[in-house]
Formats: structure tokens, sequence, C-alpha cells
């Protein structure tokens, strides 16, 4: 029995996990590195068509946005989920499929007038069809024999609608192994989900990291906070956008705006006109509403049983065509616009922020996590101006966060998850964190907790029936490194912020020398204008 590990060690995204047992490979998550890459990942050593089994935690594409790809090399087995990470991954792989054609269309553009090879996307809506065809649906906590000697049981893991953590028992000669696959934890006391479940036997737990070292702190009073920005915000006259993630994030922004509207909580504004414009988001939106009661809280629970939608109310619009999208912007009265991607770096959300950005009366409001070098990080941090399908947009805007909310356990949630194993597992495997979180969580399980964990790279292999290390990866750090593209774009902000003072210190030089000048500054911009 062989457990191997391919993506997400000492890094975020980008899951891939490989068990062997009873002579069949079974892969848990394939999912597609995003952000920052600071370890090179070890290729899977058997092809798609030689696994037998793919075990899904949750929909989201750094755990899900391979599949496709599998598909597409010769994968034809069945991908085994819950009920609604398998209907959410209906739309989420076709978004994601359309993304890469979309973006293999705009580089050929580009590259054909440039004598460029052809770009050929990483899969297609084709792939992502055949793929979403292979799920084959289970009920949370049921028990899937999916083998013989080998069976499978999702439960509840409280970060996504469908989400789950993994429980896989293997019989081999007799013996039974319990393999917990974490998947992402949840936060608790969140709107919407319930609190995750806590399992309490496990002989193995591969278990994630995101938030170790790090905790949220207590949960603001996100009705309230988002009631002042709209408030302040219509009493400008302005338009608040708010650049949400489509699945999880958009939802719950709708919660909360139901309860404002019910409320009454903004004065001089009752009839205030809010609009989902992501087609991801709003077929989200009918999964969440139609199927998703088996993961509700009580709270939300007890809205249904009412007889009320917690996520629709009156002044709720959703944008679906292209030619809905454009409208929005022609139209001036205040209103709330919600659209993808959240850290601005793709779909509609750039069409909102190029019209709205720099008009001092808006609001741009961030409601999630900004990646390093994204549009939304620039903004948060302070940008005058960004650049946007290559147009340089001032912006006058406030910027404005919601704080504190994450779907995500925080350093004290994933401690209480795993205390909950009585006894411990005889090691944990500790994932899907940045590399100091991976490193500085294991230290403090092995050395305080008194739990046996380790921190594997990509490519390290453990023999479970011998708890012994088999295989090790070559840990290799990848040529993008973030924290050495941080510290030089870190330069080159400081290199505008001297071109300025430079600018300015030749105000009255001779035309000609100042044109000189205008000429060698505008030769730079064309040379790295993207």
């Amino acid at each position: 029995m062989k457990l191997s590990f391919y993506g997400a060690t000492h890094e975020v995204t980008g899951s891939c996990f490989l068990l062997e047992a009873c002579g069949k490979k079974i892969m848990i998550d394939r999912g597609m590195e995003q952000g920052p890459d600071v370890y090179e990942n070890v290729e899977p050593p058997y092809a798609p068509g030689e696994l037998d089994a793919v075990l899904l935690t949750h929909a989201h594409i750094d755990h899900s946005g391979l599949l496709p790809l599998l598909a597409a090399n010769g994968y034809k087995n069945q991908i085994y989920a819950t009920n609604l990470t398998a209907a959410l991954c209906g739309i989420m792989l076709r978004d994601s499929a359309h993304i890469q054609e979309f973006e293999a269309e705009w580089r050929n553009r580009k590259g054909r007038r440039a004598g460029q090879d052809e770009y050929k996307p990483l899969y297609t809506v084709d792939d992502a069809e055949a793929a979403i065809k292979l799920f084959s649906p289970c009920r949370y906590d049921s028990v899937n024999e999916i083998f013989p000697g080998i069976s499978v049981r999702f439960v509840d893991a409280g970060h996504l609608l469908g989400s789950a953590s993994i429980e896989v028992t293997v019989t081999e000669d007799g013996k039974a192994t319990v393999i917990v696959f974490s998947g992402d934890i949840g936060a608790s006391d969140k709107p919407i989900l319930r609190d995750p479940h806590y399992l309490t036997h496990a002989d193995y737990v591969v278990m994630e990291s995101t938030y170790a070292q790090r905790l949220h702190g207590e949960d603001p009073d996100y009705v309230a906070e988002l009631t002042k920005v709209l408030q302040r915000t219509f009493d400008r006259g302005g338009t608040l956008v708010i650049p949400s993630f489509a699945v999880g994030r958009t939802q719950e922004m709708l919660y909360f705006l139901r309860e404002i509207k019910q409320k009454r909580l903004v004065h001089g504004h009752d009839g205030f006109r809010v609009i989902v414009d992501s087609p991801l988001a709003v077929e989200a939106t009918q999964i969440f509403t139609q199927e998703g009661y088996e993961c509700y809280d009580d709270e939300m629970l007890a809205l249904v049983k009412s007889g009320v939608n917690p996520l629709a109310f009156d002044g709720l619009e959703l944008s679906v065509t292209s030619e809905e999208s454009k409208q929005i912007n022609f139209e001036t009265e205040p209103k709330v616009i919600i659209s993808a991607s959240g850290m601005c770096e793709a779909g509609r959300i750039r069409h909102h922020l190029k019209h709205n950005l720099w008009k001092p009366e808006n609001t741009i409001l961030f409601v999630g996590y900004q990646a390093e070098g994204t549009t939304g990080r620039a903004l948060v941090e302070g940008a005058k101006s960004v650049k946007i399908f290559g147009e340089t947009i001032a912006v006058n805007a406030e910027i404005a966060q919601l704080q504190g909310i994450s779907g995500h356990a925080d350093d004290a949630g994933l401690m209480k998850w795993i205390h909950s194993y009585s006894p411990a597992p005889r090691r944990v495997f500790v994932v899907h964190g940045e590399d100091e979180a991976c490193t500085e969580f294991t230290r403090r399980l092995n050395e305080e907790e008194h739990i046996t964990a380790v921190a594997p790279f990509s490519g390290d292999g453990w023999d479970l029936s011998a708890d012994a290390q088999v295989a090790f990866g070559p840990v290799q750090r990848s040529e993008k490194k973030v924290s050495a593209v941080s510290t030089v774009f870190t330069r080159l902000l400081e290199l505008q912020k001297r071109l300025a003072q430079v600018v300015e210190s030749n105000r009255g030089l001779a035309n000609k020398e100042l044109a000189k000048f205008a000429d060698q500054l505008a030769a730079l911009c064309d040379k790295w204008e993207k």
C-alpha cells in the first residue's frame, strides 16, 4: 500500500495525491496550480488511462481543474465526488475550459502577427464535457465500496457547497487501514454552510495547512460593515462594485444584502438594485438555492423552511448575456455590481473597473484574498492607476475591504480538527500550505502536540504498511519563486516614484531636451506595455 504526493506540497494549489492499494491506482484530486509556483511538481508516473479511479474533495479549480486534461489524455473511469461537487463541477469545468480556449484565441491573434507558433489551449470544452460525464455522485456519510477491499466515505468539510473530507478504508491481508484526505477544512460559524464534520479515527491523515500560523480574529458584523459602505457610496451618488469569486463568496454577499434589504438598513436608498454579472455565479447560485439544503447551517435551513429564499430579494437582477453586461455601465443611478473574477484578473469585472474606477463617487469593495501580482492586490495596496485592456485607468474611487471572510479554517480550527482524532493518527502528512506554513505546522505537530507528522515534497512516496518513506522527490525550486518576483516588482514600484521625481526636476528644461526625454520614455513604455 503506497501513498504518493504530486501537488500542493509546500504550496497552496494544485492538489494531487495517488493511493496504490489492492492492485488499484486511485488519484485523489487533480487540481490546477494557480498563482506563484515555488516548487517544480513531479508528474504522476502513470498515464491517465492506467488510473482506476479518481476521488475529488471539492469543486474549486485548484482541486478539480485538471480533470478535463485527464479525460483528454485517456482517463475513462469514474470520478467519485459528492452530489453537489458533481453539480458545481458541471459548470466550473466548462467555465475553466472556456477560459483556456479564450486565452488561446487571444494569444494566437497576437502571435500570428509576430510569426509565432500556434498556442494550443490546455484543454477544450469538449474535454470538460468528457470529464463531467465520468462523475459518480455520492451522498454524504454513505460508505461506498468502489473496489473489493477499498471503500470510501465523504464527510462534510464545511468549506464549499459539497466539499468533503474523504475517508478511505483499505483492507489488505485481513487488516483494515484508514486514510483520511482532509480536503479544504472550512471555518466555523460562517453563513450558509454547516461547520466542518470532525472525524475521530484514522491511521493516516493528509491534512491541509492553508492558514497555519494565522488567526482570522473575531468575526466582524458583516451586515453592519457592508451597510456602512453602501450608505456612504449611495450618499455620494456612486455605484458599489464588488469583485467576487463566483462560487461561495458571491452567495455570501447575496445573503448579507438580503438581510440589509429586509431590515431597510440603508437609509434613503431603499430600492437600490443589486446586479450579479457573472454567468458562472448565476448558475452556481441556482445550485445553492435548489440543491444545497444538505449543506445548510441551522439559520439558513430555518429561513428556507419559513418560505424565504435567503439568496433572493427585490431589486436583485441576474446578468447573463454580453449585451446585458454592457448595458449595466450605461445606467447612472446608484447600484451594486457583483462580478467575477474576485482578484480582477479576468472576466467581466475588468469592464466594470474600467468604467467605474476613475469616478470618485464610486467604491470598489474587496471581499476575498488578493494574491501577489494581481490587479486586485495592486488596488488594495494603494495603486494610483492600473492598466486594463491596455488602457491606464486612474484610481479615484474609494477602495475598501470587508475583512475576516474566509472559507478556510484558521490555525485554531486546524488544531481543533486534528485533535478530534483519538488516538492520534500514526502519521499526518501536511500539505496545501505555503512553504513556511507547512514546515512550521509540521514542527508544531511533532514537537508540541506529539503527533508524528511530515511535510512531503512532490514526488515523495510512503509505504503505509511499513510506515516508511520509499520515494524521494527532487525538491526543485521553480524559477518563478514568489519571493524573488515580489522583491523585483517592489523595486519597479520604487523606480516609478523616482521617475516621477526626475520628470518634475526637469521642469523648465529646453523644449528640445524635453522632447528627447519624452521620446525615450515613450519608447520604453512601448517596449514593456502588455
